[in-house]
């Protein structure tokens, strides 16, 4: 090889060491560009400071049902330090066991669970617990041997709110002199085998049977308003005595209170003169909150679906390391639009009865009883 030859091939790497320098400067004197490896790292390092949550939720079957979800979504975002990753079961446990598996598979932080029904989920439940992941129960819960398959429960005492809307009605017929005998009940119940279902229903059962009360029948509506009013249409016809309609949810009421008119009958307090009681449950739904205020709805035990706050503390405070209460009792209320009933005594503890006012703009006005 000549001299020449090789001055050349020294000129030629020479000049290509240069031309990868000067790749590394940007065309803005004194500035590197971005190495988009390290950019990708930090994006990754950001990530990982929000806590990912999976939530699978059992359906969209009520006013309540959405409520509940919008409060979900609204706390467990981003700008709060979460990534919600969000399952519609459409009341199909299978979807949710489904979801749940997914769930582990992506290794999510934790997995809040909304259950269809209180059954069913040892199997799953202990493949989270396996895979390190703690669940949290929110509104409903499962029916396990072993609670350690979940950290934390946060939601209604539904058999409370049964007792406070039979001692409610309790109440109401004794200072309107109505005896025990004379009502006859049909409950359209919830979804069955989900805890607001058998809350209530029990709740209503051990009234009945306390207080000499003739419970008929009890069929589900499936916390829907046109099954509510099917079932209803289909009892009317099979009770002609019947005077005391209690639903385990708004949805349901409302299509009682439907069947109710198109059978030519008047939905009212005024048993006695043949209206129809309507007892519901929820207070979230504004037509059943009107309607509690006119009468047509004769009260409401209240069933707050606000968990979402409650959900974000619980879990930064598992992040903290810190322990929490295993069951959570959210506050609810109840609501009459009748002021015969001022407050309702219950193991030993007051609640007042809140009153609902309909305005002349058409507003609900709430009042808070004695």
């Amino acid at each position: 090889m000549t001299v020449k030859t090789r001055v050349s091939q020294l000129i030629a790497a020479v000049s290509m060491l240069m031309l990868l320098t000067a790749c590394a400067v940007s065309g803005t004197e004194g500035q590197v560009s971005s190495d988009p490896a390290t950019e990708t790292e930090e994006a990754v390092a950001s990530d990982d400071k929000l806590i990912e949550v999976g939530f699978s939720q059992l359906g969209a079957e009520s006013d309540w049902r959405s409520a509940h979800t919008e409060s979900m979504k609204s706390q467990l975002t981003e700008d709060k330090g979460f990534r919600l990753l969000f399952e519609d079961a459409q009341q199909k446990q299978a979807n949710q066991i489904m979801a749940i598996r997914t769930f582990i598979q992506q290794e999510v932080d934790y997995i809040v669970l909304a259950p269809v029904t209180e059954t069913g989920w040892e199997t799953v439940l202990s493949e989270a617990k396996e895979a390190g992941i703690p669940v949290i129960l929110v509104d409903r819960m499962v029916d396990v041997e072993d609670d350690s398959l979940f950290t934390c429960w946060v939601g209604s005492d539904f058999k409370m709110e049964g007792m406070k809307a039979t001692e409610w009605l309790y109440q109401y017929t004794r200072s309107a002199g109505i005896a025990p005998e004379e009502l006859h009940i049909v409950n359209i119940q919830g979804t069955i085998g989900s805890s607001a279902q058998i809350g209530r229903s029990q709740g209503l059962r051990e009234a009945c049977e306390n207080k000499g009360w003739d419970l008929m029948q009890e069929i589900s509506g499936e916390f829907t308003q046109t099954r509510g009013r099917e079932v209803m249409s289909s009892m009317l016809k099979l009770y002609s005595n019947l005077n005391v309609v209690y639903c385990e949810n708004d949805n349901e009421a409302l299509g009682a209170i439907e069947a109710i008119e198109a059978a030519g009958k008047k939905p009212g307090m005024d048993i006695r003169n043949g209206e129809i009681m309507v007892l519901s449950f929820d207070g979230m739904n504004p037509e059943a909150l009107q309607y509690c205020a006119e009468g047509k709805i004769a009260c409401i035990a209240e069933c707050n679906p606000d968990h979402g706050k409650r959900i974000a503390t619980l879990i930064h405070s598992l992040e903290n390391g810190e322990q929490v209460e295993k069951y959570s009792y959210i506050s609810e209320e109840i609501y009459s639009g009748s002021r015969d009933v001022t407050q309702l005594v219950l193991k030993g503890r007051s609640y007042p009865v809140t009153f609902l006012d309909s305005s002349e703009e058409g507003k609900v006005d709430f009042v808070t009883g004695d």
